[in-house]
């Protein structure tokens, strides 16, 4: 099981130095992976009482993932740079494939492009997107991305697509990149059927929010059974679980990795930061000794 970060740029801020002094950390630490997060917009909950999910808004510090990526590929030589997640019908299909590709060139093909389909209207609604039919767009979205990804030229014509014999250049180092989804929230740990099914049907993995509880494994085991019945080999999904450091100790940490290696994930991310998203005032050296606590703690 490969053991990798999420980077707590809420909490770091506008520090670009501690973000480089964390990354470069996790690397010399042997973490495989950093995830990060991306919204391009966030909502002034003041002016916006619909929306619930209130871990996220306006005051949030998050980087846009493509330009950090690139900056990222520049300062590491291992790190596999993981999105978790990008918001993928938020954007132009092209031009994602466009930046991803360029990502995994620029970093010699450690891009892990993990996409999911939004759950805040006002920011589709700023950037000219619907909301409502997100979940069918981004079906599309995967098909072209991957035709693009591997075909000098591409000729394809879908519902909300149309490209007329044209490709991109540079093609990715990985030829496809890796595209796993996201679903299953901490208080919702078992996602609806379409986006299980769309998973097993289409994803290279899956990164969901919940600890490894009895409704995870549930859905976990759903998800592997609509492989199945589709004629995919269930293992070839990978699974990114989570385990969070905030409010736990070093018994905590161990349960959770060995349950985690007993669903069979083939990942882990650690979330360092002692709340999802509230800018706590913690130092980058207390982030840094984090994941040295947890490395020595858990021996992965």
């Amino acid at each position: 099981m490969q053991v990798g970060v999420s980077l707590p740029l809420a909490e770091i801020g506008a520090d670009l130095v501690a973000v480089r002094d964390f990354v470069q950390a996790a690397e010399a630490l042997g973490y495989a992976h950093v995830k990060m997060r991306d919204h391009i917009l966030g909502s002034d909950l003041r002016f916006h009482p619909e929306i619930t999910i209130v871990h996220y808004s306006h005051e949030t510090y998050v980087h846009e993932p493509f330009t950090l990526m690139a900056y990222l590929a520049a300062i590491t030589e291992k790190l596999q740079l993981v999105t978790g997640v990008l918001v993928l019908p938020l954007r132009q299909t092209a031009l994602v494939a466009k930046q991803a590709a360029e990502v995994d060139v620029l970093s010699g093909g450690r891009l892990r492009l993990g996409i999911g389909v939004g759950w805040n209207p006002v920011e589709f609604q700023a950037l000219g997107q619907d909301f409502q039919n997100r979940g069918q767009r981004v079906e599309e979205q995967i098909a072209v991305l991957r035709a693009l990804w591997t075909q000098e030229v591409v000729n394809f014509t879908g519902r909300w697509h149309q490209i007329t014999y044209a490709g991109l250049n540079p093609l990715p180092v990985q030829r496809p990149i890796p595209i796993w989804m996201g679903g299953g929230q901490p208080a919702a740990p078992i996602p609806p059927e379409a986006p299980l099914r769309r998973i097993a049907r289409m994803a290279d993995g899956w990164s969901p929010l919940f600890a490894p509880g009895t409704a995870g494994q549930e859905a976990i085991q759903r998800m592997r059974g609509y492989a199945t019945e589709v004629g995919r080999d269930p293992a070839s999904i990978g699974i990114d679980g989570r385990v969070t450091m905030a409010g736990t100790g070093p018994e905590d940490w161990l349960t959770e990795v060995k349950t985690w290696e007993e669903l069979g994930a083939s990942h882990l991310t650690l979330g360092v930061a002692s709340s999802f998203a509230t800018g706590d005032p913690e130092s980058p050296d207390e982030h840094i000794n984090a994941l040295r606590r947890f490395k020595e703690a858990v021996g992965v």
